[in-house]
């Protein structure tokens, strides 16, 4: 069994499965409106649908004629905080890679060659 984490990142490896998390974010939406702006088949989405449905990012009505997809984002908080568990490592090294640079510069300032100190010049 994979975990949730994966799970989530697995249905948000695929462009369309996140262009259909996108539209969705402005509201439930039926299989025929969701596949309106690719060009693919309503089985097609309807297998996307089924991924993020897996993943726990997408619910499904209940009504047989009329299955609107609605966007669960509960999942996306997990990855999210794995994320930015990352962006602090990266923003620390940033920090880090900064100060050294400034060190650098303290320890050898730059000379201005002045016509004097230039002979070609």
């Amino acid at each position: 069994m994979t975990d949730q984490l994966s799970r989530t990142f697995s249905a948000l490896a695929d462009p369309t499965r996140r262009a259909i998390l996108t539209r969705l974010s402005g509201g439930e939406a039926t299989v025929g409106e969701l596949a309106a702006p690719f060009d693919m088949t309503f089985a097609a989405v309807s297998k996307h649908l089924r991924v993020l449905e897996g993943a726990g990012l997408v619910t499904r009505g209940k009504d047989a004629q009329y299955r609107p997809a609605r966007l669960d984002a509960r999942p996306l908080a997990s990855a999210s905080r794995w994320i930015e568990d990352y962006a602090h490592f990266w923003e620390d090294s940033v920090d880090a890679l900064d100060q050294y640079l400034n060190a650098l510069q303290q320890l050898s300032p730059t000379h201005d060659l002045t016509d004097k100190e230039n002979p070609h010049g």
